[in-house]
């Protein structure tokens, strides 16, 4: 009996895998494939990928390129390769990516693609990162068979750093979305407005973000006084946690806020999105946001940084308005719009859902099996 053949997939943390890739991995279990994950168990949902039948390797990669942990994650990597061969593998995140395709290079496995899901290099980055991750990627174009982007931007960086297009060079609509999971109907029970006290002709503006720096919460809060003085019956929902959440209560709490939810982790995206008026990302850079594409599924206009990722997905005038960062005048008049006038936001809210087709979870499975089979294939 002929050995199956085997992929691995691997990131920073399993909890990027659970969050993005179960659907590519299922779909290469589903034509055969032994897949193996080897990632960091750290921030959990390790358990969701075994209960997939994955086989999982615990390596100690670190975010932080300069952490010491990622010299043992070589050694572990070393020993991984040592004892198996894959035909296949699929790497993600900066750090564990650049790892990987090296030692797999090292010990001759097949074939190595790499997602970017946003370079850590882009227009306006600061000069350590370009120093950093862009020399990284120049070194590490050696040992990538196949680079996958989701952006622009990121394409033309790609061409740059030598991948030729549809050979080594890949654009694919992001991770896709599931169009079953977020098409939602207006929610009859309207239960999270009930929890929150906000009427049903109130205006909520939903922002779904990790609570970190780059996603930049406090540009929309510290314009949000100036928002309530014109529109008082304006409720904002900030979803998410991070290492940022007591500083922005406590910004909240300082400068007598009113009308801010944090709802914290929420597993009810789709009931949420389903309940807002408009849904808003300030990031000061992103890949290409997932949440951002949920309220395009969900039908909902959009507020958000003329950043990359953000404005491949949202058309200025169109489905949403696109502001520059620190243009505080822009942002509020761009709420006040779709505030003032409901056709406007269910205008662009059908917008949304036209511009969103491509991103549809079936179409990008159809455009990584094509990936995939383009390597295997020929291995």
């Amino acid at each position: 009996m002929l050995e199956k053949k085997k992929v691995l997939f691997s990131a920073t943390v399993y909890s990027h895998l659970a969050a993005f890739h179960k659907p590519f991995i299922k779909l290469l279990q589903d034509k055969g494939y032994e897949v193996h994950a080897a990632a960091n168990p750290d921030h959990g949902r390790k358990e969701e990928i075994e209960e997939m039948g994955v086989i999982c390797w615990d390596i100690p990669f670190s975010r932080s390129p300069y952490q010491l942990s990622n010299f043992k994650a070589m050694i572990e990597l070393k020993n991984l390769f040592q004892k198996h061969y894959f035909d296949l593998i699929h790497v993600h995140t900066p750090v564990a990516s650049f790892l990987v395709r090296y030692t797999a290079k090292k010990y001759k496995q097949g074939p190595v693609l790499y997602t970017a899901h946003g370079f850590h290099f882009y227009k306006g980055a600061p000069i350590q990162n370009w120093l950093i991750y862009y020399t990284a990627e120049k070194l590490a174009r050696r040992w990538t068979d196949g680079l996958i982007v989701m952006n622009k931007e990121d394409y033309d960086n790609g061409t740059k750093l030598g991948f030729k297009e549809n050979e080594s060079l890949f654009f694919t609509h992001g991770v896709g979305v599931s169009f079953d999971q977020y098409s939602v109907s207006t929610d009859s029970s309207g239960y999270i407005r009930q929890q929150l006290n906000i009427a049903d002709n109130d205006i909520v503006i939903t922002y779904i973000a990790e609570l970190i720096e780059r996603k930049n919460h406090i540009y929309l809060l510290r314009n949000w006084e100036n928002i309530l003085n014109n529109y008082s019956n304006v409720h904002c929902l900030i979803v998410g946690t991070g290492r940022r959440e007591e500083d922005l209560k406590k910004y909240v709490e300082q400068n007598q806020l009113k009308n801010i939810h944090f709802l914290g982790f929420r597993k009810d995206i789709p009931e949420i999105l389903s309940q807002s008026d408009i849904v808003t990302l300030l990031s000061f850079h992103e890949g290409l946001p997932r949440c951002i594409m949920e309220a395009m599924v969900s039908g909902k206009p959009l507020v958000v940084t003329n950043v990359r990722g953000s404005r491949d997905l949202v058309k200025h005038g169109v489905n949403g308005f696109v502001v520059d960062l620190e243009d505080d005048q822009s942002l509020v008049e761009s709420f006040a719009k779709l505030i003032n006038d409901k056709n406007l936001r269910e205008q662009m809210g059908k917008s949304s859902f036209k511009e969103i087709q491509s991103y549809n979870l079936a179409n990008v499975l159809n455009e990584m099996q094509e990936i995939y089979s383009h390597f295997i294939d020929r291995n």
